[in-house]
């Protein structure tokens, strides 16, 4: 089973939809994530500081780096217990090499051989 993580910063909400500014990167990953977690073989988690603290604190990895770096490396992708990016968030192209599955943008008419959910 691969296991994709990201470990966010303190937001409103998780989706990254929330408030007058919208965070496209985080809801990239939202999408992502709930992609993924269509797929035979991973399991995908996004953790919000704000929400999901102690998520933070029991990856003994990611709270070194914090511990260190402070907030500054947010967000941290972790793959299998590994981090593979801190301080940014992945491109798609990233994530398509970390995991094995090609993710791509549909175009505004969602228009694309992966489906409705915009990644394949």
């Amino acid at each position: 089973m691969n296991k994709l993580e990201i470990f966010e910063p303190v937001m409103c909400c998780s989706s990254g939809g929330c408030g007058s500014s919208v965070d496209e990167n985080q809801m990239l990953i939202t999408s992502v994530i709930n992609a993924l977690n269509t797929i035979d073989g991973y399991q995908a988690y996004q953790y919000n500081l704000t929400d999901n603290p102690m998520q933070f604190v029991s990856n003994e990895t990611v709270s070194t780096i914090l511990q260190k770096e402070n907030t500054a490396a947010l967000p941290i992708t972790v793959l299998n217990g590994k981090v593979k990016k801190a301080g940014a968030y992945p491109t798609l192209d990233e994530i398509s090499e970390y995991t094995g599955v090609r993710f791509m943008v549909t175009d505004q008419s969602g228009e694309s051989d992966c489906g409705s959910t915009g990644c394949c």
